[in-house]
């Protein structure tokens, strides 16, 4: 039998509305936190039908949004409007009915033509709006995690050399089958977050959050082994089908 350990909190629940208001409320607990200690939060977003759900959410919840900064985890080489694109989707579900100041609002500009040109623009926009953290990492307050079927996290994929980039903050991801060219946060930024939120739903979840709970793993199979690594509080919010619990 394989070892496991869940590193942090978890928050098992019955359905994928449950997930949603728990990750909202709780996230949005975060950034009250943040802004009582510090003057001002910010957090990265992940995008997936799962947080869309918690976004909405967490757009009607009791937080200064004048005080937040927001970065994405991760974007697809697609324009702003694009269906494929996560900012259109926080956009819609957050951004606007929050009313977001747009100077607050920070798009990983991944429809460029040169993404390894816009890799360096947005790691030195988050070195500059974010606070570092140990060994001068920028530390975001809150960071929104999925895991992928194929057990991938941000778009560190499985059986790709990114997930062992430490001296970037943020580098492009080429095209493969399948698969459109794009941004993604690294490990150290992931692994340096004050708070890193987790959302699965649904049984296909089970193998691959059973590989990233097991004690023994490698991260290059696994990327999303990486949150394992967090230095803040993890919380990981599932429902029960995700956990193997019926």
């Amino acid at each position: 039998m394989t070892t496991k350990v869940v590193p942090g909190m978890l928050i098992a629940l019955t359905t994928p509305e449950d997930v949603a208001r728990e990750a909202s409320t709780r996230i949005a607990k975060a950034l009250r936190d943040a802004i009582t200690a510090r003057g001002s939060a910010t957090i990265a977003l992940s995008g997936g039908e799962t947080p869309k759900a918690a976004y909405a959410r967490l757009a009607t919840e009791d937080v200064d949004w004048s005080k937040v900064s927001v970065f994405w985890v991760d974007e697809r080489a697609v324009g702003p409007t694009d269906d494929h694109s996560n900012y259109k989707w926080a956009k819609e579900t957050l951004l606007d009915p929050a009313k977001i100041p747009s100077g607050n609002v920070h798009r990983m500009p991944a429809d460029q033509s040169d993404l390894e040109a816009a890799a360096r623009e947005y790691e030195e926009l988050v070195k500059t709006h974010v606070r570092p953290g140990q060994a001068g990492v920028p530390s975001f307050d809150v960071v929104v995690l999925g895991v992928g079927d194929d057990g991938h996290t941000a778009s560190l994929f499985p059986g790709q050399k990114t997930v062992e980039i430490t001296d970037r903050y943020v580098v492009a991801v080429g095209e493969t089958p399948g698969r459109e060219p794009r941004l993604t946060i690294t490990a150290p930024v992931i692994e340096q977050a004050r708070a890193a939120f987790v959302l699965a739903v649904g049984a296909k979840k089970t193998p691959a959050l059973e590989r990233v709970w097991a004690v023994a793993g490698s991260s290059v199979d696994t990327p999303a082994r990486v949150i394992r690594g967090v230095r803040g509080a993890i919380q990981w919010i599932i429902d029960k089908a995700a956990g193997g619990m019926g």
